[in-house]
């Protein structure tokens, strides 16, 4: 692999691979099959991976940089990484779990000096090349178990520790943090002997209730999403915080169109407020929100309602402008029984719809194929429970900017505003 690599950076097979920056990566190695003067495979991978970094890493992609598909694919993206730089500065930061560098390549932007400790010695050939195309100087590769090296250097010698364990051990992915590599929980107090303050990157399916337990430092669960995808979960630590204080459960929503970050900020479990009956508008919160469990905040600060008890679907008579997450105009909300589903169904003439269901004894798979529904972007039917704990079914339209007027249908002229 090493090998591979010291292929890929010769000149002329950079600027052949640049030449085909657009080609599909199959249709490469075919045609440039048998050329025993290229790294033909490692040059294909090359492409595949250049191609999927256009989204993911939408500035740093535009340079010749290089990839491990693995390591790629791991990597926080650049909005995401952006973030975490926002709320980490001081003169030294050391990453623990370097990957693909993005984190320590964004770190290095208000940081003095960020150390990148990997394991992988060929991540560590990658990363250094890469820091060298992108002009990065203040950033020290290490290769090497990162838990060891942290070990020998001095308590308080960096501000910021950042992790990202590795949930994949022999093939196997895991979610649990002390199932990770490093493991943080039994490194906890170490960690914070090197530097006041960490920030560990966990896994977006990570249960957030109990973690103060594994973590007594912990103050902050920042769950964190991009374009409605839930990506992250940041745990905060500080040294300096008491172990029975309360932790702080924050919603970050990033969007890849907008500068502008959207917070939902809260702690503990809020009061449930369930509506009567399915409203005017149906709103269904960022993932991100509905992770950090604070539809409720939204309910409070909206004055809106539940559906029901166990879901995340709210309602309102009232459109609620810039709604963190996506708003539906509701055509009509009726008892979910089959039989008359499929009238309802004739009445509107829904041959397509995109199916959401939450807390509804048929899957989406069983209702798409038992009543024979395409996908639609702009239809949608959403299958849960009433108040009461009925099965419902609700036929709403996605709302989009600019949208005013109710469907035909739905018996009035103009939705209403707040």
């Amino acid at each position: 692999m090493i090998r591979e690599l010291h292929n890929l950076l010769k000149p002329d097979i950079q600027t052949l691979l640049e030449l085909h920056r657009s080609d599909d990566p199959a249709a490469f190695a075919l045609q440039f099959h048998g050329r025993r003067d290229l790294p033909v495979r490692a040059m294909a991978e090359q492409l595949a991976c250049r191609q999927k970094a256009v989204k993911k890493l939408s500035t740093l992609s535009q340079r010749n940089l290089l990839y491990t598909p693995l390591a790629l694919e791991q990597s926080s993206g650049e909005l995401a990484a952006a973030y975490k730089a926002s709320f980490m500065s001081g003169k030294k930061a050391i990453d623990l779990s370097g990957g693909l560098g993005v984190d320590a390549m964004f770190l290095a932007r208000v940081f003095q000096a960020v150390v990148y400790c990997e394991r992988d010695p060929l991540l560590c050939a990658v990363v250094e090349y890469n820091l060298t195309v992108c002009g990065i100087s203040n950033v020290a590769v290490k290769n090497g178990d990162s838990i060891s090296f942290l070990a020998e250097y001095p308590d308080d010698f960096f501000d910021w520790i950042y992790v990202d364990p590795a949930r994949r051990e022999e093939g196997r992915r895991s979610i649990a943090l002390e199932a990770a590599s490093p493991d943080v929980v039994t490194s906890h107090d170490l960690l914070l002997r090197k530097a006041q303050k960490v920030c560990i990157k966990a896994s977006p399916a990570l249960e957030i209730s109990g973690l103060k337990k594994l973590l007594p430092a912990l103050h902050t669960i920042v769950v964190v999403s991009v374009d409605r995808e839930c990506k992250e979960i940041l745990l905060l630590l500080e040294r300096a915080y008491p172990a029975d204080g309360l932790v702080q459960v924050k919603a970050v929503c990033l969007n890849a169109d907008s500068d502008e970050i959207t917070e939902i900020v809260g702690g503990g479990e809020s009061q449930r407020i369930v509506g009567m009956a399915v409203q005017t508008y149906l709103y269904e919160p960022d993932p991100a929100i509905i992770k950090a469990r604070l539809s409720a905040v939204l309910v409070a600060d909206f004055g809106i309602e539940f559906v029901n008890k166990s879901v995340d679907y709210l309602t309102s008579d009232c459109k609620i402008e810039a709604f963190p997450g996506r708003t539906f105009l509701v055509v009509e909300c009726i008892p979910y029984k089959p039989k008359k589903f499929r009238i309802f169904l004739k009445k509107y003439s829904i041959t397509g719809a995109s199916i959401q269901r939450r807390d509804f004894p048929l899957s989406t798979a069983e209702l798409r194929k038992k009543y024979r529904l395409l996908e639609s972007e702009r239809a949608f039917l959403f299958f849960t429970k009433d108040a009461t704990g009925h099965p419902i079914c609700i036929y709403a339209l996605r709302c989009f900017p600019g949208d005013e007027a109710a469907p035909s249908g739905q018996g009035q002229s103009a939705a209403p505003e707040c």
